[in-house]
């Protein structure tokens, strides 16, 4: 399966790009970038210095900066650390960017792959709007787009009613459900049924003592944050069970809904049913320790 991550390294996403380079059956083909978790030139350095400690050379094209219509945005930096790496600050620039921007880059692998090409967006969704406004068969061209997103059946994580990636560019969003090509939104509504815990990272840096150890030195900070604030002994495996349902959709229950996304107001960012829109195959349920005992046995098998 040829793959695109769209990404905000991010904590969560440096374990989702490792497990994506790790599982046999997934051909990873390139980054794109985003703002989100952090700036948009610290997801891009981020990306690069994750593909480099990964040993794989391939394209990160650099994308949106800001949401629709924005020409500002805060990083996360209560959750995912000043650089995106929780205490890690001193994170090497390694390599360049892609010549394409990242809207241009998914529209020309979309021609290329067409009908084969997984993009797996686990950021907002501000890529992915300025893709289809870029190419109207940008869409028909992709074999599936699945999404980290959403807060469908359950509560939101950013305020009561949304999640945090579709919260910091609900236009976007919202414009996505409008037309989506063949989707998967992989929301809160399962990956907080997957939490990797300190034994899970401490039992990975054993067996992976070079990437797994380095993840889990970056994930304590993040670690703390579901502490702090959520009461948690661990953290959502978010951004990994999206890239784990592009290739084990048998493990998650789905849902058959169109979506709309409220764009103003109080409900900012909450993603709802809408049966005059488009399906979208929304998750329900997941097989969570079936996920984690997944993402430990491929990211294990790395150096």
């Amino acid at each position: 399966m040829k793959l695109i991550i769209d990404t905000d390294p991010g904590i969560d996403d440096a374990m989702a790009i490792a497990y994506a380079v790790a599982a046999p059956e997934i051909d990873l083909i390139g980054l794109t970038t985003v703002f989100g978790n952090t700036h948009v030139h610290q997801s891009s350095r981020n990306a690069r210095f994750l593909l480099n400690k990964l040993g794989l050379d391939i394209p990160v094209a650099e994308g949106a900066a800001y949401p629709l219509g924005s020409d500002t945005h805060a990083p996360s930096e209560h959750v995912h650390g000043p650089e995106g790496f929780g205490d890690l600050t001193e994170i090497l620039e390694i390599g360049s960017n892609h010549d394409l921007p990242a809207a241009e880059f998914l529209v020309e692998m979309a021609r290329i792959h067409k009908g084969e090409l997984v993009v797996c967006a686990v950021g907002p969704l501000t890529n992915i709007a300025n893709a289809m406004r870029l190419d109207p068969e940008f869409t028909g061209n992709l074999g599936q787009l699945v999404i980290m997103g959403g807060a469908v059946f359950c509560s939101g994580n950013i305020t009561e009613h949304a999640e945090a990636n579709i919260y910091h560019d609900a236009l976007a969003a919202d414009e996505v459900f409008s037309a989506p090509p063949d989707t998967v939104l992989v929301g809160l509504d399962v990956t907080l049924k997957t939490l990797y815990e300190t034994a899970d990272f401490e039992d990975l840096a054993r067996r992976s003592p070079d990437m797994g150890a380095f993840l889990r030195d970056i994930s304590r900070f993040y670690l703390n944050f579901y502490r702090e604030v959520g009461g948690l002994e661990g953290c959502g495996l978010h951004d990994s069970t999206a890239v784990i349902a592009c290739s084990h959709g048998s493990m998650f229950n789905m849902v058959e809904t169109g979506l709309r996304v409220e764009t103003e107001g109080d409900r900012l960012g909450a993603t709802q049913p809408d049966p005059a829109r488009s399906v979208v195959r929304v998750c329900r349920n997941v097989d969570g320790a079936g996920v984690v005992r997944l993402f430990t046995e491929r990211v294990a098998s790395l150096p």
